[in-house]
Parts: C-alpha cells; structure tokens; sequence
C-alpha cells in the first residue's frame, strides 16, 4: 500500500513552527517511501478564517520548499507558484460530509440533540497503537462516563473538527497521520469514527510538542514561533527546515547541518524522539551561519540580492561580476541575510555619511596628508589587488613613522562609512582604484572642517 500523508492546517493564523515541523515530518516520509504528501486546508472555521493566514500558511510552506502532491486544479493566484494545483479546502467539500452523516444517522451510529447531531461514542476504552508514543490506551474519564458522545455537526448546521479531520482522511486515503502530541487527546474519537465508518483507521504517529527554552510551551508571543519572523529577518529557508527536523528527531549519524533531501533518503517515524524539543534560537543562528558559508554560489548571490533589494539597495544598475565580488567579500560575515546590506551596501552607493564616533578619531587634520600620501602610492600601483594595496599601505605608514593601524582605520572609514566590514584591502580591489582615491579625497574634505 503506497503511504498517503497530509498536512492541515487552519488558516486562522500564521505558520507557526510546530506546524511547520508537522509539514516537514509528513513531507520527508512521503518522500522517503516514495509516497504522496497532501495539502488540505481546514477552513470551516469562516469566522476565524482570513486571506491573510492563508497567504502565509501557502507562502510559508514554499519558502521552505515543502512542496505537496496533488490537489485540485486552479487557476488562482493559492496555485499559480505551485504549478497547476492547489490544496484541497473543507469549505469546497459540505456535501461529503453531509453524505457520511446522514450514513450515521441511518445507522443510528449518530442522533439529533438540541438542533445539533450528536455521535454515539464506544464506551469502551481505546487502543491507540502510536509509531512514536507506543500503544496508548485512552478510557473515559468521570465526565465522559455519565455522556460520551460527541457533537460532530453544531446547531447551525457546521461540521466539526472530529468528523471532517476523519471524513477527509477516509476519502483521501491518508495511510498516516503524523500530527502533534497535543492532538492524541482526540485520537479515541477519531478512531472510533473510522470504526464506525466501517474502515480501519490510518496509523497515527503524534510527535512531541516544542517548547521554550526554559520548558514553557511556544505560545504565538513567543519571538520566532512563525515562519514568517525566518522569512523576514535574513534566514536561509535550508537552516530553517534544518533546525526545525532536529526538534525530535537525530540524525543517525550526530550530524547537525545538512538538506531536507538528504535527511529524505533515512527519515522514519521510529526514529523520532518521545520526549519534547525545546527551541535553541542561538543554534538556528549557528546553522543559518554554516549554510551560508557552505551554500552553492548562484543560491548564496539570490538570497544576498533579495536582502539588499527589500533594505532599498538598488544591485541592477552594476555589473553582475561587481556584485558576486562585493557579496563574496562579506560570505564570512555575516549570520542571516539582513546583515548583507550593513557589511556591503557602500558597494553600491556613494558614502555620505560616517560613523560619528570614529569620525572624532580619524576624520581629524592631522590624517590630511597621510592620506594624500596613501592616495599617490595607490596611483602608482601597477597591480590594484589585496597584497598590492596591503603592501602600499604599510610602507606608507612607516614613512610616516605611524603604525598601521593609524591609515587603516580612516582609510576604512573613507571607503564605507564604518568601523567593521570585510577584509579592507579585498574591499578596496573590488570598489576599484576610481572609486577608492574619490572617497579618500571626500574624506579629506571632511577632516580639513573637523
């Protein structure tokens, strides 16, 4: 039997990090047994629901490149990035479930109550066999005992949670739900809805819940607990499908940094861990760092020039070999991509402004004429590359009898407004002989005023 998984979530909100991982788990075992994975959107929640939760939900799950298998055929702008389909919505399938209930309702599995339909629910206890928790047997507590049944339609005549999660897994084949722990409270209902149906429940697979730090669960306050916080603040979407993988699960080899695709090829739910993950935000950094440094070129120049653009820096008016260089220069640098247009935007504009504070220490008349001497050694150079401009630059210093440093730091404050940035003398060779002796004579100008 060819494994069917789904991810279903509610567009009541943004992509939070559990649902993210909850995708993730159920993607990496469809591609691992070569199966189908499913996106089906819960929305009979109209009152809750907004467009707005609905972009994110889809966006998020592009961006970290979680595609799904079938759906059905649209032509709206939910499927027109994925391709030719979107995701299946509840909302489009009232007559199913209105089908299945008038099924119960013949068979007396289910009764009116109070304008509402009620579901006759064993009273037996309920074997759960679990793939990650084990057997879990649930009974009836106290409350349950003296009324277990179940609303499964509401008096003004919606379908609840219970029964379209279990309709839809019926007719969508769905062999496996992978979902969150916090999910297996409701797990006796649904397999008594499957039995009632008369078909055998799918196997469950409840991964544990992630929590803060300090063992809180992640509530919706908490900074980083949606996908889009990642999209917005210069993380590579391979760190973040990275990390989230890791919360429950180990690679078997103790590795820590590695693609969806590769952990795709020995992802299984026995592998999963049974106790809960808690959030380490400062190893998601680490991770983004080392993805980064180690990510293919082509991907590394994309993901820079979209950070740049979004900060209001223009990369399209400049050679494309320029701009690989400048960005190359800062690979090392930076931790997530929003830092790209702090450590390389005067690559690209001219420098107007100065940090104040080294301005008193450098931009001072007494660098006047060291840096007038520097500008005529640069000229002079033959070869305008990192150990020719190294050279120049301390042979200058020492016929002036100052230490290096005394000309490196004015000469990198000239040249991009800062203190800190990539290696000076590999930016300078990439800002160019012009453009390096323009912004040390605009310099000049401004130390002859201090």
């Amino acid at each position: 039997m060819s494994v069917r998984v789904r991810f279903a979530p509610s567009p009541t909100g943004y992509l939070h990090i559990g649902g993210a991982r909850t995708a993730l788990f159920n993607w990496l075992y469809a591609r691992r047994t070569g199966g189908k994975f499913v996106l089906r959107i819960e929305d009979t929640d109209t009152a809750r629901n907004t467009q707005e939760a609905m972009d994110a939900i889809i966006g998020g799950l592009h961006w970290l490149g979680l595609d799904w298998d079938e759906g059905p055929v649209t032509g709206d702008a939910t499927g027109a990035s994925r391709g030719d389909r979107g995701p299946y919505f509840q909302s489009q399938r009232k007559a199913d479930y209105e089908q299945r209930v008038e099924a119960l309702l013949f068979r007396d599995l289910a009764y009116e109550h109070e304008g509402a339909i009620k579901f006759r629910m064993t009273r037996e206890p309920v074997k759960i066999p679990d793939l990650i928790c084990g057997d879990v047997v649930r009974e009836l507590t106290d409350r349950e005992a003296e009324d277990p049944d179940f609303v499964i339609v509401r008096s003004d005549g919606q379908p609840v949670f219970h029964l379209v999660n279990v309709v839809d897994d019926l007719d969508m084949g769905i062999t496996h739900v992978i979902r969150g722990e916090d999910h297996l409270s409701n797990t006796s209902k649904h397999i008594a809805l499957f039995n009632a149906f008369g078909v055998e429940p799918p196997k469950f697979a409840h991964i544990p819940l992630i929590l803060t730090q300090d063992g809180k669960k992640m509530s919706k306050r908490f900074e980083g607990s949606s996908i889009q916080y990642y999209q917005e603040n210069g993380y590579a979407p391979e760190a973040v499908t990275n990390y989230i993988s890791l919360l429950g699960w180990t690679h078997p080899e103790q590795k820590d940094v590695f693609l969806a695709k590769e952990i795709a090829e020995i992802f299984d739910l026995p592998q999963i861990h049974r106790a809960n993950a808690k959030f380490d935000h400062d190893k998601l950094k680490w991770l983004n760092f080392e993805h980064i440094k180690s990510m293919g070129d082509d991907r590394y120049y994309e993901l820079s020039t979209h950070a740049l653009s979004d900060s209001g820096v223009d990369t399209k008016s400049h050679p494309i070999d320029y701009v690989k260089a400048a960005l190359d220069t800062v690979r090392e640098k930076i931790k997530t991509f929003t830092e790209v247009p702090n450590f390389s935007a005067f690559y690209f504009h001219d420098v107007s402004e100065y940090d104040e504070k080294a301005m008193g220490k450098s931009f001072i008349p007494e660098n006047v004429e060291p840096i007038e001497k520097l500008k005529s050694a640069l000229q002079s150079l033959s070869s305008f590359d990192p150990l020719a401009i190294e050279s120049v630059l301390k042979s200058t210093a020492s016929e002036l009898g100052m230490k290096p440093g005394k000309l490196i730091h004015p000469t990198r404050l000239a040249c991009t407004g800062s203190t800190v940035g990539p290696s000076l003398y590999h930016l300078m060779e990439v800002l160019g002989r012009e453009k390096v002796i323009a912004r040390l004579s605009a310099a000049q100008e401004r130390m002859k005023k201090e």
